[in-house]
């Protein structure tokens, strides 16, 4: 069995533990989670141990980008599992702080951001998510110093907003979008698919197959607005409640009217009884 990764919870011990990793000036790079880490995590993990001579991972269950109606409380903890995974992968060092650690008392700041993160999609129904995603995500900056930072292409939002972050605030990190990870069906992996029935289950992967014949009908010269209206139709009628199903420029995220609009991204959110899942296909 592979040698553990170090586990520090405290700020001196992550600085003390920064300070071997880079003793003989490594790269390092960050991959940050909320733990029930599965094969699309560890797919970041190895990206980036071919980028980076040392890895970090954090793992916070951030409170601050759940909404209260939301499932933090019951949001999968898996710590056990998880140190196995990342022993297995070869990760380095795993920063595993606790809530009053990020958030100690009176914490008072909060990274608000614009641009991507009012595109009227995630935004839209989850108002209060970005500001806790820039907030988490530039303390896990300063805090781990790292050269890249990896994040899935699933959460595509997330990644523009965490991009544009980063660039603005010169925060000296650069990152990296990795490609989503599917199970065989198409299924985006998530942490969230745990809370789906096995009849749910059987009809999640529409979401993919929608978005797979959305992006061919349009590389094949079919009218934007019936591919995605025949879309998101498809969507509904196999059992999911729709929040959106959008194209957008794959990099600013505003709405595309057609593929001469730029590289297009196709994004969609549904609920399938009281799981929300989301996907994205580049067309």
């Amino acid at each position: 069995m592979p040698p553990a990764p170090t586990v520090v919870r405290t700020l001196p011990s992550l600085r003390r533990a920064l300070e071997r990793l880079r003793a003989r000036r490594a790269t390092v790079a960050l991959v940050p989670t909320m733990g029930a880490l599965h094969e699309g995590h560890l797919a970041l993990v190895r990206q980036a141990k071919k980028r980076a001579s040392r890895v970090i991972v954090s793992i916070f269950v951030n409170p601050t980008q759940f909404a209260p109606h939301e499932d933090f409380g019951s949001y999968p903890r898996t710590w056990k599992a998880d140190l196995a995974k990342l022993a297995e992968a070869k990760a380095d060092l795993i920063w595993r702080p606790d809530v009053s650690t990020m958030y100690p008392r009176d914490f008072a700041t909060r990274i608000s951001t614009e641009g991507p993160a009012m595109a009227d999609l995630e935004d839209r129904f989850r108002p209060h998510f970005f500001s806790g995603v820039t907030t988490v995500v530039g303390k896990l900056f300063i805090q781990c110093r790292p050269d890249i930072a990896l994040f899935g292409q699933k959460d595509y939002q997330q990644l523009k907003v965490v991009t544009r972050m980063a660039a603005d605030l010169d925060l000296g990190v650069k990152i990296i979008g990795v490609p989503i990870v599917r199970e065989r069906d198409g299924l985006a992996m998530s942490s969230r698919n745990v809370y789906l029935s096995n009849e749910q289950r059987a009809r999640a992967p529409a979401l993919y197959r929608t978005l797979k014949d959305a992006a061919g009908r349009l590389r094949n010269g079919d009218h934007l607005e019936a591919v995605m209206s025949d879309g998101a139709r498809t969507i509904e009628d196999a059992g999911f409640s729709l929040d959106y199903f959008e194209a957008r420029h794959a990099e600013t995220l505003s709405p595309a009217g057609s593929l001469k609009d730029g590289p297009v991204r196709l994004l969609v959110a549904a609920k399938i009884g009281d799981t929300r899942l989301i996907d994205n296909l580049g067309v």
